[in-house]
């Protein structure tokens, strides 16, 4: 393992509409201005449901290949993932995230009891925290984060965030409710992204 290793951070802002993001995320917007980040609009792939997408992403394979058709599918994937990928280069990885996102790669069923913490580097996501209601506070889940960050210094960071996508399920995503989770976002990626570029991680958002 080498240990000058790019790092990367990826973002997932779960139920950000693309329009919302550009509208609303404005610090992520300036520097999209500025030139120093870029933003792409990509069409998702079907179908557009949570578990399904997270096993898309991670593995870079399609529904049909991989078998994750619906959110009620909880097993771990049979796919390589990034995680996988990773840890088998010799690289750190850690995640704060969904517990699903613990189901696809590390155990399944997921028990909140013994699975919330999880610190195992012989698993793809060697250092976890996993959250399990859709409200758990977004302000929560990237303190998750910059403590799996800083205590085990990954490699490859997986941040997965739901309160966007909680509200536009219980307000709707025209609602000040919607764009209020939007905007707090924006302000946590404020603090926590010039950090992170100033200690050499690369980021990446997805929405």
């Amino acid at each position: 393992m080498s240990e000058t290793a790019s790092k990367l951070v990826v973002v997932v802002l779960d139920g950000l509409r693309y329009d919302s993001a550009r509208k609303f995320l404005g610090y992520m917007e300036h520097l999209v201005e500025q030139g120093e980040v870029t933003c792409y609009q990509v069409q998702s792939q079907l179908p557009s449901l949570s578990r399904p997408l997270y096993e898309v992403l991670l593995t870079g394979t399609p529904v049909a290949r991989n078998g994750i058709t619906a959110n009620h599918i909880a097993r771990l994937s049979h796919e390589q993932s990034v995680f996988h990928i990773a840890r088998e280069a010799g690289l750190r990885t850690a995640a704060a995230a969904y517990h699903w996102v613990s189901e696809l790669y590390n155990t399944a069923p997921f028990n909140p009891i013994t699975d919330r913490h999880q610190h195992d580097a012989s698993k793809p996501i060697q250092h976890g925290i996993f959250y399990f209601e859709d409200h758990y506070p977004d302000s929560h889940l990237f303190i998750d984060a910059e403590y799996l960050r800083t205590a085990f210094d990954p490699h490859f960071l997986y941040i997965h965030s739901m309160n966007i996508d909680d509200m536009g399920h219980k307000h709707g995503g025209e609602s000040k409710q919607y764009e209020g989770s939007v905007r707090a976002i924006d302000g946590m990626l404020a603090t926590l992204v010039p950090l992170w570029r100033s200690q050499g991680y690369h980021v990446i958002g997805y929405i």
